[in-house]
């Protein structure tokens, strides 16, 4: 593709329950909640472009609207040159979503499920089979496991084959909505492996959400923190780190003075205190 824009967000919002009936209201309207407010976003071919938020920011609507699964209220997404409402089909053909929920037929194997997903796809059983071995070998799915029901699998042992499902179609642009959370360790660090991988060897662009700082950190070449449907912040996660305050100025262009002045070097976690004044992961 000639594109070298991978993804154009122009002034996208996005209203959930607009004007729905709650018996428990005196006047039995519900506030219309505004997941998505005015954003606008590029992100270039071949990045890694990461989005961090506490609960109920917007990410997830954010991505859920980039994959064609919701149409904006106001504003337009455009996916290498091709309007997702216009040209929805072809803009199908070229993503991918991994949700931290993914569906499954719980009753059937990871294979089973993998070959039903490859036939929607539009693969032949033979090619199928053979892509499908060399996923499951990259995610280092054990091979006890490749044929039980799962609904017999742990909840990282279903997000591999999630991720295994969306590689099949080779996307060039992956949508990742929180991929790594309910992995151990090991399965984490394989998975952010086989992402910046795909950014390097097929020329993928991914977009992800996290709640792992650290992940996002070493992950991203660029960062959008959104809070209450707003981007508040969007810069390589260096560039974030230098905006926490120190003694309550903002840190000058000298990052080794500022950094002495704060006695560490920030992280990212810092700054998204800062700017929004609330965790990642807010408590229930």
């Amino acid at each position: 593709m000639e594109h070298t824009i991978a993804l154009e967000i122009q002034n996208v919002s996005k209203h959930f329950n607009p004007g729905a009936f709650n018996p428990l209201k005196r006047n039995g309207a519900k506030k219309p909640v505004l997941a998505v407010n005015d954003i606008s976003i590029t992100v270039q071919r071949g990045e890694i472009f990461g989005v961090l938020g506490p609960n109920g920011s917007g990410k997830s609507t954010f991505i859920r609207l980039i994959s064609t699964l919701l149409v904006p209220d106001a504003g337009s997404v455009n996916i290498f040159g091709l309007d997702i409402e216009r040209d929805e089909r072809a803009v199908q053909r070229l993503i991918n979503r991994v949700s931290v929920e993914a569906a499954f037929f719980k009753k059937l194997s990871p294979l089973e499920n993998l070959l039903y997903g490859a036939r929607l796809y539009g693969l032949s059983g033979a090619d199928a089979r053979a892509k499908i071995e060399v996923i499951l070998k990259r995610l280092d799915l054990r091979a006890d496991a490749i044929n039980r029901p799962m609904e017999e699998m742990s909840r990282g042992m279903q997000q591999k084959v999630a991720i295994a499902r969306a590689l099949l179609t080779a996307p060039i642009l992956l949508l990742l909505d929180e991929p790594t959370t309910g992995l151990d360790p090991r399965s984490k660090r394989e998975v952010q492996t086989l992402v910046r991988e795909l950014r390097d060897t097929h020329d993928a662009t991914i977009v992800l959400t996290t709640h792992d700082m650290l992940e996002a950190d070493g992950l991203c070449d660029r960062i959008a923190i959104i809070d209450a449907g707003r981007i508040v912040a969007l810069d390589t996660p260096v560039e974030l780190k230098k905006l926490v305050a120190a003694n309550g100025h903002v840190p000058t262009s000298d990052s080794s003075a500022f950094y002495r002045t704060l006695g560490h070097e920030p992280t990212l976690e810092e700054v998204f205190l800062q700017l929004t004044g609330k965790k990642l992961v807010e408590d229930k």
